[in-house]
């Protein structure tokens, strides 16, 4: 038999822990994002359209420079998945289409190939390369902050479903970062080690000034 005092503070943690479950908190888009997601809806406005999300059924446009699209289901789009630690995006890529190497700085990334052939890989930090070709079926996992790329390596157009460990898990692609600003020229030649022709070719291409 505990004494009453460990009952009495058992009880009491028990009651906070109990108070502070939550099923969910369907993110008010209308607000501010914040590093902690976004703050919760009126229970009274939720309804199950929050946690349905049809677009994935849908192919994107891949009629661009990339010849890639992401559709996503992130929490700007799907409130549902707003404190969950999960979102999700379709990936079309057509053939000849290239995500560039990019990073995800909010969450891991797992893809699933549903059609077509996809070449995909990341680089640690340690400057490792894991690389491989994904056919329909075969599954893959991203770190979170790792430089990782996805190309179409078929004659026909490759779609994947991708899943991640965050409800925003952002995105950076380094070739825009790099040339698809207004960072000087000068500069960008300094951090790259490119020349000034190079680096003025890529910015024109990905839409940089500078």
């Amino acid at each position: 038999m505990l004494p009453p005092v460990f009952l009495f503070l058992l009880l009491t943690l028990l009651s906070a822990a109990d108070a502070s479950v939550q099923d969910f908190c369907v993110g008010d888009i209308s607000a501010s994002d914040t590093p902690a997601g976004y703050p919760c809806k009126d229970v009274s406005h939720v309804t199950t359209n929050d946690f349905v999300f049809k677009g994935l059924g849908k192919a994107g446009n891949t009629s661009n420079i990339i010849k890639a699209a992401v559709t996503p289901a992130f929490v700007g789009q799907f409130p549902g998945v707003n404190g969950l630690g999960i979102s999700a995006a379709r990936l079309d890529l057509a053939p000849g289409g290239v995500v560039p190497l990019h990073t995800h700085p909010g969450g891991s990334e797992l893809l699933v190939v549903t059609q077509g052939t996809i070449l995909a890989g990341f680089i640690s930090s340690a400057n490792g390369v894991y690389y491989t070709t994904l056919h329909k079926g075969d599954t893959m996992v991203f770190p979170q902050g790792l430089l990782h790329f996805q190309i179409n390596a078929g004659g026909v157009t490759a779609v994947a479903i991708v899943t991640f460990s965050s409800p925003n898990p952002g995105l950076q692609i380094t070739a825009f970062a790099l040339f698809g600003n207004s960072l000087p020229s000068a500069l960008v030649e300094m951090v790259t080690f490119l020349d000034d022709a190079q680096v003025k070719k890529l910015k024109k291409v990905l839409g940089g000034s500078g």
